[in-house]
């Protein structure tokens, strides 16, 4: 039973219906043997189940090896007709190739590879690697070395190309060149392929002779064309070019310009003609010829017997030869030696021009400070009797019984005020352009500035029907406080004269720089024209104006005053749509006491209730001290008037009266000044309010106020501002 069961159930070579058959017969005993029962019969049947199950298994496992076996004779049948077509296809390149894996051993290559090197082919074998590859090559006795270069140098020479995959080329014998190309491949290993380029190196060698023949026809013939003459010399100092000038300008015969004539012979043919100048003598020329180092650049000049001058120049060229080149610089010395004689009579005529222009600037710079003194003079001596005539106008408006009579002192006052701006903007632009000007750069806040603008401009505008607005600001920046306040009026009174409607804007704005002060108005614009030619001396866009409406030194006095203290003014303006002034000023702490412009408090004028106070007023002047004693006694206050300071120390010590303020004019006559008697009273009486008048506003005079801690009343005084300072509540009676 168990041999049978060994047997196989069935047989694949039999017929089919033997199989069936006997799988028949199987099954009929099985069912037998499930019915009797029988435990050994049961114990033969499971084993016979086992064997069946196994050979189930074995014969789909082999089923399985026989399709891997399959696939697997499929892949070598294929990775043998890709070797094979792998190599056919190297062995169809041109060039010589080679494959070398990562670690540097040959793989395979072709047989053309290295054919130009017989005794290193028989050598490529597989494995052979690519130091003994570079090294064989080195000892082939068809390679053709450099001279003094040796095996071993030529092999790390190769070694290091080989490390760096450069394409270069390498001489055989017999003229023969091969051209080796290293490239990377995936993995890591190397590519090398050899192309035969003895054709194309032999083409190239014969390309570039004729090439240097037809250089050496073209650089003949340039050569014969040169207005200079040129001879080049070897190392061994032997004439090897030259051109016909080179034999006219040293007077050589023929004879001597022939290859191979030494320098030695052409120099003493040519030294008993020429005298050399430029600090080279025959020697030197010698010496530089035969120095064995570097050359440097010779340069000199030789003087024939007739007159001629020729400029020489020597350079070394490659090869440890030499090139003269000569210039026929005859003509040039001679027009040097003209001009030098030309030149000295223009030097003695320009000495002459320049002593001549230099008295008449001298005389112009006389003439500019004399205007300047005069228009300063001038200006003070009109602000006298204006100050008086503006004091006695306001009393005398003040005092007006009939309407007809105050509206006239009304114009009169007005016209006197026109008259006071123009003398002030005419002593502004005197003062700036005599350089007089002393500007004092503090921290100026722009919240009081900007308000006290706005007071003194407001009326004017709603007079005009124009709405001004004064933006406020708390910024705080760096400038002289008067000139600023300068500026910003007469940009505003600008706007305000030349807008018939609409609506002015004045505010800062905060750029990178600082702060940006703009002035905005909705007037008719400037054209392009104009926009250069409003910034001069009277220029007025509207020429039809009245003097009364401005001389144009507004901006002029607005140009000067910004360029003296650094400030940039910009203008954009388009005819129709408005015009923008502004002006950039640097911020400054405001944490610092800033420094605040000259301006009178607007306080009304109600006489009789100070008649408590004395005020002593010290002014050389018999009208403006009438005046000003006028309208002191109009607003109630007792008068001590003096002609000088002596006059007035002596009046004060005779009655013994101390004053409870004083005003005091700076210029009193040859005897003290008025800062000098405030000082003197100061130390008699005691400090006491103190005023200085004055209309010169030079720097000397503010720095003499400021050191004694007074300030300035301008002339031609202003009544408000005289009555602001007197009636002020913080003087005692």
């Amino acid at each position: 039973m168990s041999a049978r069961i060994s047997d196989p159930l069935i047989d694949p070579d039999a017929p089919a219906s033997a199989n069936v058959e006997k799988l028949l017969i199987i099954a009929d005993a099985l069912m037998r043997n499930s019915e009797q029962n029988n435990g050994d019969r049961s114990a033969a049947f499971e084993e016979f189940h086992r064997a069946a199950v196994l050979e189930d298994r074995v014969r789909q496992r082999t089923r399985d090896l026989e399709a891997t076996l399959e696939l697997l004779n499929q892949a070598n049948a294929a990775t043998e007709r890709a070797r094979r077509d792998l190599s056919q296809a190297i062995e169809a390149i041109e060039e010589g190739f080679a494959l070398f894996d990562a670690a540097g051993a040959l793989v395979l290559c072709n047989s053309r590879f290295c054919r130009a090197l017989p005794d290193v082919q028989p050598f490529m074998r597989a494995g052979l690697t690519m130091r003994d590859y570079i090294r064989i090559c080195s000892l082939s006795a068809h390679l053709a070395l450099p001279a003094g270069v040796m095996p071993a140098d030529w092999e790390q020479t190769r070694l290091r190309r080989h490390r760096q995959r450069q394409v270069f080329n390498v001489e055989l014998t017999g003229d023969r060149w091969l051209q080796v190309s290293e490239q990377h491949v995936a993995g890591g290993g190397t590519v090398i392929l050899q192309t035969d380029v003895t054709q194309m190196m032999r083409l190239e060698r014969s390309e570039r002779g004729r090439l240097l023949d037809d250089q050496a026809r073209m650089i003949r013939a340039t050569l014969e064309h040169l207005n200079q003459g040129v001879g080049i010399f070897d190392a061994g100092r032997r004439l090897i070019g030259w051109n016909w000038r080179l034999a006219q300008m040293l007077a050589l015969p023929s004879a001597m310009l022939r290859q191979g004539t030494p320098f030695s012979a052409l120099l003493g043919q040519s030294r008993w003609q020429f005298q050399l100048a430029g600090g080279v003598h025959h020697a030197d020329l010698v010496a530089w010829v035969r120095t064995r180092s570097g050359r440097p650049a010779l340069s000199f000049e030789m003087r024939h017997v007739s007159d001629i001058v020729l400029a020489v120049s020597a350079q070394e060229m490659p090869g440890r030869g030499f090139v003269l080149s000569l210039s026929d610089v005859t003509r040039e010395r001679m027009a040097i030696h003209a001009m030098l004689r030309a030149n000295a009579t223009l030097e003695a005529r320009v000495t002459a021009r320049t002593e001549e222009l230099a008295e008449a600037l001298a005389h112009a710079e006389r003439a500019n400070s004399t205007r300047v003194r005069f228009v300063a003079a001038a200006s003070h001596d009109l602000l006298q009797p204006l100050s008086a005539a503006k004091l006695f106008v306001a009393g005398a408006r003040d005092d007006a019984e009939t309407p007809k009579l105050h509206a006239t002192l009304v114009k009169a006052h007005n016209a006197l005020t026109s008259v006071e701006a123009i003398l002030g903007a005419l002593l502004d632009i005197s003062r700036l352009e005599g350089g007089g000007s002393e500007v004092e750069i503090t921290p100026v806040p722009l919240d009081a500035l900007l308000k006290q603008l706005t007071d003194e401009f407001a009326p004017a505008a709603t007079a005009k029907g124009l709405q001004l607005d004064i933006l406020p600001s708390r910024m705080v920046v760096r400038s002289d406080a008067t000139y600023l306040r300068r500026i910003l009026q007469n940009l505003i009174s600008n706007a305000i004269r030349y807008t018939a409607q609409g609506r002015i804007l004045v505010g800062p704005r905060r750029v990178p720089s600082g702060v940006r002060i703009e002035v905005h108005d909705t007037g008719p614009g400037i054209s392009p024209d104009e926009q250069v030619a409003i910034f001069r001396e009277f220029h007025r866009i509207n020429a039809s104006a009245s003097a009364a409406e401005g001389m144009g030194l507004g901006l002029a006095i607005v140009d000067r005053a910004c360029k003296l203290l650094g400030h940039k003014l910009v203008l954009q303006s388009q005819p129709g749509r408005g015009t923008c002034f502004s002006v950039e000023l640097p911020m400054a702490p405001a944490h610092l006491r800033p420094a605040m412009p000259d301006t009178p408090p607007q306080i009304p004028i109600e006489p009789g209730e100070h008649g408590g106070r004395i005020v002593l007023l010290v002014e050389n002047d018999d009208d403006l001290r009438a005046a000003m004693s006028q309208s002191l006694d109009r607003l109630g206050v007792s008068v001590i008037e003096a002609e000088n300071g002596e006059d007035a120390l002596a009046l004060l010590d005779e009655i013994g009266i101390t004053p409870d303020i004083c005003l005091i004019d700076y210029q009193l006559g040859p005897g003290m000044t008025g800062v000098a008697l405030a000082v003197a009273l100061a130390a008699q009486h005691g400090p006491r309010p103190t005023r200085i008048i004055t209309a010169n506003r030079s720097p000397q005079i503010r720095a003499a106020a400021r050191e004694v801690g007074l300030e300035i009343i301008w002339k031609p005084v202003d009544p408000e501002e005289l009555a602001g300072f007197v009636l002020a509540d913080s003087i005692g009676a």
